[in-house]
């Protein structure tokens, strides 16, 4: 069973479900939550005595460094992590929205969205790397999107968060090949979380009366189970919520 799990982005709608989550599930685990303003995660959160909050922001050049750092005082890297979870991401806000047309894309939001949904998980598990190197089985999990898939799409538009789901897959195939090499028995995995109502999703309220929709707990439930059943075998996977693969 995972025991000691970090968590990047734990104040985020599935970040803090997760959380709740594994608190639920598993009186020995310990949680350290990773999160831009640690004093906005939820209360019953930010008081759990097996809760270690951490500031971080994923757009920061030396966020992840500094995170280690800090964490080494909470953690000595030599009792491991057994998961980590990147849960942070962005798709709107602060005047960046998905865009519905080439025009549309901003230099600056589509840097934002590349440092946010991808580079800051390449950075981190780099900074990481002294908590994975114990022999235990080890799960790093990224959340992603179906429409980050260069397969799937067939509709275009959403430039910025598109391409930066699809560099944040290929970093995760790409860590997938390396990190057994330096950190032995693993799962580096891709996931998309399915339609989640969450304030990512609310602008697009309308459209996802199409969909199969989940709560936000709902989703953490799923993705903790798919979490807990994974196997060497999944190592460099995208895979989708209920366990099946996703074409890249």
């Amino acid at each position: 069973m995972m025991q000691k799990v970090l968590i990047a982005g734990v104040s985020g709608a599935i970040g803090s479900h997760m959380a709740r989550e594994l608190l639920k599930r598993d009186p020995r685990v310990r949680l350290f939550g990773l999160c831009r303003q640690p004093e906005k995660l939820p209360e019953d959160l930010a008081h759990s005595p097996r809760m270690t909050l951490l500031a971080w922001d994923a757009a920061a050049p030396d966020a992840a460094s500094a995170v280690a750092a800090e964490l080494a005082t909470r953690l000595p890297a030599e009792e491991g992590l057994d998961a980590v979870v990147y849960a942070a991401g962005v798709l709107h806000g602060g005047g960046m929205f998905p865009e519905k047309r080439v025009e549309e894309l901003e230099a600056d939001a589509l840097s934002h969205a590349l440092q946010v949904n991808a580079s800051g998980f390449a950075l981190l598990v780099s900074a990481l790397l002294p908590w994975l190197q114990h022999r235990q089985f080890k799960r790093v999990m990224a959340i992603s999107a179906k429409v980050g898939s260069i397969t799937d799409n067939r509709f275009g538009g959403w430039y910025a968060y598109r391409s930066s789901k699809a560099a944040l897959n290929m970093l995760v195939k790409t860590l997938s090949v390396e990190l057994p090499r330096r950190s032995g028995p693993l799962a580096c995995v891709a996931v998309h979380p399915g339609t989640t109502r969450s304030p990512l999703s609310e602008p697009f309220s309308r459209s996802l009366a199409q969909l199969q929709v989940h709560t936000a707990s709902e989703t953490a439930a799923h993705l903790v189970t798919l979490m807990n059943g994974l196997e060497e075998r999944h190592n460099g996977c995208f895979l989708s919520w209920d366990g099946s693969e996703l074409p890249w």
